[in-house]
């Protein structure tokens, strides 16, 4: 066993890490696991299932951008303006899906890049009631409190 936030190596009976001090609570079959790990598995599962929420209107303003060329036939501009702004709103779903999943993935495999990145977009969808904002303000708690951002490193550079 090692302890999660130093990486020493530690006896089954230990109660504290000898060199950092850090109490091991909540064993579970001999291995201890702190908040972060907890819910990091999570986390990373509801950030690939928002992306996957976020591909279903994306694909439904693409294939309108598509569709409105083929029904709108007037030569005016603003007609010619809204399939144009379909495909921006849907290439920017597209791109915002793509990135929760490849956090989401990230988080589950413990990347080093994948925590910035979750806060970042963490952040951003704080904005987006009411789903993005419950995982923003998830987001946020798991990822930000003040040890975790040293156990995250520990932890990526241990896989």
């Amino acid at each position: 066993m090692f302890c999660n936030r130093c990486g020493t190596e530690m006896q089954p009976g230990f109660v504290e890490c000898p060199k950092c001090g850090r109490r091991i609570g909540g064993l579970t079959s001999g291995v201890a696991q702190s908040r972060l790990e907890g819910h990091l598995h999570t986390l990373g599962v509801l950030w690939m299932v928002i992306g996957g929420l976020f591909m279903i209107p994306a694909v439904g303003l693409l294939v309108f951008g598509g569709a409105a060329h083929m029904v709108i036939r007037s030569r005016e501009v603003w007609p010619g303006v809204l399939p144009i702004l379909a495909y921006m709103a849907g290439s920017t779903l597209v791109v915002l899906a793509a990135g929760g999943v490849c956090v989401g993935l990230g988080l589950m495999q413990r990347q080093p890049w994948a925590r910035a990145a979750a806060i970042i977009l963490g952040v951003l969808a704080l904005f987006h009631p009411p789903l993005g904002t419950a995982l923003g303000v998830y987001t946020l708690w798991v990822l930000m409190a003040d040890e975790h951002g040293e156990e995250y490193r520990y932890l990526a550079q241990a896989q």
